[in-house]
């Protein structure tokens, strides 16, 4: 049944009431009220659990209530009443789930039994545990190891991720695509190029140092809202907030931080934004190349007058490499050019060029507006050469912060969820557990969806997520999908990835990380990774949804042992029984990064895992930090050179995380009711004969003999540059070419996608 829009403009700003009222209507609507005391008590908290939605950094000394709106609703998501089980799969065919929506989906609740589909009455039936895990490790014996993929959502913990990476390896490949090849796999390449780390080197403290903040292409409000605790608080200093996003999002604007009594009652916001830009999609590369050119500028005029520099000349001089080259491309580039591409103008750029100098102290914060381009990896590296031509990397209160998405997609990465052979210490796993780990690099996830399109891939197993659903060329990939041999997935949830089957294909139904997770050597202990590369420990503290639950360790190492040849020095029941056990395996392969892990789980605001350029040691391959020249002004694949074509931005809701959708109230953008929508700026909508309310049709603007279209999407005039659009993730994935992605990323390039709009 199609659903109908509504829009109107949210005056109110983010926090405040509306968080509250959104916390009251889903943790009714998930008959989980009785969980909001325990989200007061030990939500974020050392002896608590971890938040499963963003990665944002937990502080030392916690707020009274320590979760966010999103937070809340993803607790209560997990801790629902509502359940999926054997039942719920009797009733429904396979074929009538796939007329569901996402919400509809996952809104039945928690699965709670394994489940196998069953072709001829086309539902899933109960399986056995043990049916199942002999079932998989015999078919998993009789493929060839590279044919098969391993994915990793963000969602699981550190130990999982070692064991699920390690699995890998012993079986026979190096295919672990995991959800940062969606998201920040850009900064993964970029950052160790420009100063030798692929993770941020700001830590949660270095906010309250901070004298400057600048921010590109993340939505605070939506993806991090309890960031905006810092933020208010460098507000109250007078702390300067440059924002550049093409959309004008509340939490940049407004907020009224639900902590403070006083706050709540008067509804006084803190307006948080200082200046504000809204950069055309795609344009951010040129913005950046405008605001380094007035830097240069202002640095001339310093030096001319005798004044103080506005460079850091030393800092330059002994620690980088590469500035000539950038500064013959900041004074070559014209003002007409820079202007054009990023839909600013000079003067703009200009009084942000004139706050940077201005500056003791610059944070630069980032999301995936940055990212998921075609020239992503610029992006970023244009941001890094901003910081470096002032010398703000490695001091207090500066440096470079990428927001991640998922709860502990950092911390795969840093424990063995990698396809490149060259991040992960084989020598050592090769010593620590008598094999030879494969040295071949193997799948990210645009070369897993090109394998399964090409018939080259007989299993996929996934360790959580809605892989098919996050994914491009959906249409495609869910028809090549049934040519899979088999389909394991790990999950907690009923998905759409579930629905597309493969010839064998079960779900396997787990914990989630707020329930107590008793095991033979008692309730266990799981760990992840911040933004901030801290390290926090995690306990459940609820009773699982259902008996029959198994944890995502345990699964793991069933599956393990199911399909490989016994290994006495890979000891899975003991690991099983004892999660310190693993953690001592993972300081064992990983020394300088997880020192004493046992001993500092229980850190107040974590344990922060080494990072060489926050001491100004460069670990790239001239041993400084590398100014690295874009190779153009715009980031799209989109040319810039039909005006008819529109600049596409894929975008999640405020009633959503990632592929997670808990209703349809998008309320800090004023819309309710559908997701079937596309934002317009209004000239843009009259230009292309669109009545007011109208609908669209949009369509990637390509000629590769692949047609990707979507119709029926009501169309919202909304303060978005001309020649830029923005609709929901995932529902336009299908517009997105998996041809379309980030230079030597391969992130999918989701945030400037060339498509015509034409009217219905």
């Amino acid at each position: 049944m199609a659903r109908r829009s509504r829009h109107e403009e949210y005056d109110q700003p983010t926090g405040g009431w509306g968080s509250v009222a959104s916390l009251v209507k889903h943790s009714t609507e998930q008959h989980a009220v009785g969980s909001v005391t325990g989200l007061l008590r030990h939500h974020n908290k050392v002896g608590g659990y971890m938040c499963t939605s963003c990665a944002w950094a937990k502080p030392g000394e916690p707020h009274a209530a320590e979760f966010c709106e999103n937070g809340a609703k993803a607790t209560f998501w997990d801790l629902t009443s509502k359940r999926t089980g054997p039942d719920f799969f009797a009733q429904h065919t396979v074929s009538e789930l796939m007329n569901w929506s996402d919400f509809e989906l996952e809104n039945q609740g928690r699965l709670t039994h394994p489940m196998r589909y069953d072709a001829s009455s086309d539902k899933y039936v109960e399986v056995a545990w043990e049916e199942a895990f002999a079932d998989i490790g015999t078919k998993l014996k009789g493929y060839e190891p590279k044919r098969t993929v391993f994915y990793a959502s963000g969602r699981a913990s550190l130990e999982t991720s070692y064991m699920y990476a390690l699995f890998a390896r012993l079986y026979g490949h190096n295919n672990l695509p995991d959800s940062s090849n969606m998201c920040h796999e850009t900064t993964s390449v970029a950052l160790p190029q420009s100063i030798g780390t692929p993770v941020g080197t700001v830590l949660l403290e270095d906010f309250d140092k901070t004298d400057c903040i600048f921010a590109f292409g993340q939505n605070v409000g939506t993806n991090s809202p309890r960031l905006l605790h810092s933020l208010q608080e460098a507000r109250e200093r007078d702390v300067p907030i440059v924002v550049f996003n093409p959309l004008r999002e509340r939490g940049w604007e407004e907020f009224v931080n639900p902590q403070r009594v006083g706050e709540m009652l008067t509804n006084n916001p803190t307006q948080i934004a200082t200046q504000y830009y809204q950069v055309r999609a795609g344009g951010d590369i040129a913005a950046m190349i405008g605001i380094g050119k007035a830097l240069l500028a202002l640095d001339d005029a310093a030096r001319s007058e005798g004044g103080e520099r506005v460079l850091d000349a030393a800092f330059i001089a002994e620690h980088t490499e590469g500035f000539a080259a950038l500064e013959t491309k900041l004074r070559g580039t014209s003002w007409a050019e820079i202007t054009d591409e990023s839909g600013l103008t000079r003067a703009a750029i200009e009084a942000a060029a004139q706050t940077f100098a201005n500056a003791t102290s610059i944070i630069a914060v980032y999301g995936m507006g940055l990212t998921q381009h075609r020239r992503g990896v610029d992006n970023v590296q244009m941001l890094v050469n901003l910081l470096l031509m002032r010398g703000q990397i490695g001091n207090p209160g500066a440096g470079i912060c990428p927001v991640r998405g998922h709860s502990n997609v950092q911390g795969q990465r840093t424990v063995g969820i990698a396809e490149k052979v060259e991040l992960v210490p084989l020598d050592k796993l090769a010593e620590q557990f008598g094999f030879e780990p494969p040295q071949e690099d193997g799948m990210a996830t645009v070369e897993a969806c090109e394998a399964i399109v090409a018939g080259k891939v007989q299993a996929f197993l996934g360790l959580g997520g809605n892989f098919i659903r996050a994914i491009p060329e959906r249409e495609l990939m869910e028809e090549k999908w049934r040519g899979l041999d088999l389909s394991v997935q790990i999950a907690t949830k009923l998905n759409r990835s579930h629905l597309i089957t493969g010839a064998t294909t079960y779900l396997l139904p787990t914990l989630v990380r707020s329930e107590i997770d008793e095991q033979a050597g008692g309730e266990q202990i799981v760990t992840m990774e911040d933004s901030t590369t801290c390290i926090h420990a995690s306990r459940g503290k609820w009773a699982p949804a259902s008996k029959t639950l198994l944890s995502e360790p345990r699964i793991v190492a069933e599956l393990a042992k199911a399909a490989l040849t016994p290994n006495p020095k890979v000891p899975w029941d003991e690991w099983v029984a004892d999660y310190a056990m693993v953690r001592d395996a993972i300081e064992q392969t990983y020394p300088d990064q997880f020192r004493d892990f046992n001993q500092r789980l229980d850190t107040p605001g974590g344990f922060p895992r080494p990072v060489a350029a926050r001491e100004r040691k460069w670990e790239t391959d001239t041993g400084k930090a590398n100014f690295k020249v874009p190779k153009a002004l715009s980031a799209s694949f989109d040319d810039g050179r039909d005006a008819n074509v529109l600049r596409l931005i894929t975008l999640r809701s405020n009633d959503q995380f990632n592929t997670t959708v808990y209703g349809y109230a998008d309320r800090l953008r004023g819309i309710h009711g559908s997701r079937l929508i596309v934002m317009m700026n209004r000239d843009d909508r009259i230009r292309f004969g669109i009545p007011d309310k109208g609908k669209a049709r949009l369509t990637t603007a390509v000629n590769d003999g692949i047609v990707r279209s979507i119709g029926g999407l009501e169309v919202i005039d909304y303060d978005i540059p001309p020649g830029t659009c923005a609709a929901y993730f995932p529902e336009c994935n299908v517009l997105i070419p998996l041809w379309q992605f980030a230079e030597e990323s391969k992130t999918p390039a989701a945030k400037s996608v060339p498509v015509t709009v034409t009217a219905e």
